[in-house]
């Protein structure tokens, strides 16, 4: 089966000395990285999504700025197997093109990683489940941050794994030692 990995949103932005850092952005950069390097050497494709956002108040990703880029260690090659997918909103679907350069490639699976868990990367995990792409979600591979409700804090840690429990209706979560070991040519 034809697979693609998704990297969604791993800006600058969200390290730290950004404008939004979240937990632990450092070491789950080192498990995105590790995914792109098996993805190269088995010559998949790979999408890096890059979050624009357009809200004048926004406070992060903000056009033409440095925190909007991607991580520099993240940069992808020149190649035809490696594009840059632009994006507005959450679902990395919506408004883009992704869908029709996955067409293009003849992706079936999509093995999905990013930032932020309660956010882009739900969005988008649970539209290619919709959407027919029998998603892999690699929960160490992807982050988030403290949120607020009610006058609560929940940590950034309860935050993800709720979120990983939840996305398990609409795809396989794996770690990316687990998804390595399985899924070599």
């Amino acid at each position: 089966m034809q697979q693609a990995l998704i990297i969604i949103d791993v800006q600058n932005d969200y390290f730290p000395q950004g404008n939004m850092e979240l937990n632990q952005a450092e070491q789950t950069l080192q498990q995105v990285l590790t995914l792109r390097d098996h993805f190269r050497q088995q010559q998949l494709p790979i999408f890096y999504i890059l979050h624009t956002n357009l809200d004048p108040a926004a406070t992060f990703f903000r056009p033409n700025t440095q925190g909007e880029a991607l991580h520099p260690q993240l940069l992808p090659l020149q190649s035809v197997q490696e594009k840059i997918v632009p994006k507005n909103y959450p679902n990395s679907f919506f408004k883009t093109d992704l869908q029709q350069q996955l067409a293009h490639h003849n992706i079936k699976q999509l093995i999905i990683c990013g930032m932020m868990s309660h956010m882009c990367v739900d969005s988008t995990t649970r539209c290619a489940a919709e959407l027919g792409y029998q998603p892999i979600l690699i929960d160490d591979a992807c982050t988030t941050r403290d949120l607020t409700f009610k006058n609560n804090i929940i940590p950034a840690n309860q935050v993800h794994n709720s979120f990983m429990a939840a996305l398990a209706r609409f795809a396989q979560i794996q770690s990316t030692q687990e998804f390595i070991s399985t899924h070599q040519q």
